[in-house]
């Protein structure tokens, strides 16, 4: 985990660091910190920096933690935001930056590794799928994969990039993708996932390339409570 410490008191960034440190090798797995003193300089290094996370100091020189914030949102709205201040009448400005998480000063670093146990977990790579090809195997994550139509004895497994046909026959992809979360059999030849869905139509999925798969009669009703269950977790 690669993580920038943004903080205009000296003793406040080491003490951060050695927290981060500890937390790391109790955990096996240190991370790369990287120490700004003011939020100009953290900007001026962001273009060519990748973070996992940002341990910003609310109270700082010209340019305020929040402030930083609001600027990073506007170019990246993903990248988890951990506010450190003393003050909690902050706390409620959090919500404007979508914070990840406010701590109080002086830290404790209890609550720190909380945090960054919680991030952590959320962290963890995808599971990847095996799908046979002619060429070998592919591994792709389930969340890459738009749908999957029957083509013969074979499928053709779609996602944002190209389109690639697999050895597998409809059946036993449906068992594999049945057990991912967020696939639905639209059609006897689609099992489609439901975080590309854009819209559902009469008798048809509208993806989010304005792709149109076709939904069956049999299979609408529960098309359509599974969209909107997604839609309700996603929301």
């Amino acid at each position: 985990m690669r993580i920038a410490i943004c903080d205009d008191e000296e003793a406040q960034r080491m003490l951060l660091s050695d927290y981060l440190t500890e937390w790391g090798k109790g955990r096996k797995n240190l991370p790369e910190i990287s120490s700004f003193s003011s939020g100009e300089s953290l900007l001026f290094s962001w273009e060519d920096e990748s973070f996992d996370l940002l341990i910003l100091d609310i109270e700082m020189g010209d340019l305020s933690g929040m402030e930083l914030a609001g600027k990073i949102r506007k170019e990246n709205d993903e990248i988890p935001i951990l506010f450190i201040t003393g003050y909690e009448k902050y706390m409620a400005q959090g919500y404007d930056v979508a914070a990840l998480h406010y701590l109080l000063k002086p830290v404790h670093k209890e609550k720190l590794f909380e945090v960054l146990d919680g991030l952590s977990k959320k962290r963890k790579p995808e599971e990847k799928l095996i799908f046979p090809t002619a060429e070998g195997h592919l591994l792709l994550p389930a969340s890459q994969i738009w749908y999957v139509e029957a083509m013969g004895h074979d499928c053709l497994l779609c996602t944002a990039e190209d389109k690639k046909q697999i050895r597998m026959s409809m059946g036993d992809a449906i068992k594999l993708l049945g057990g991912q979360k967020g696939f639905v059999q639209c059609h006897r030849s689609y099992m489609v996932n439901l975080q590309h869905i854009s819209a559902i139509v009469r008798a048809e999925i509208v993806l989010d390339d304005g792709t149109r798969l076709p939904v069956s009669r049999r299979a609408q009703k529960e098309v359509n409570e599974a969209f909107i269950r997604n839609y309700r977790y996603e929301n």
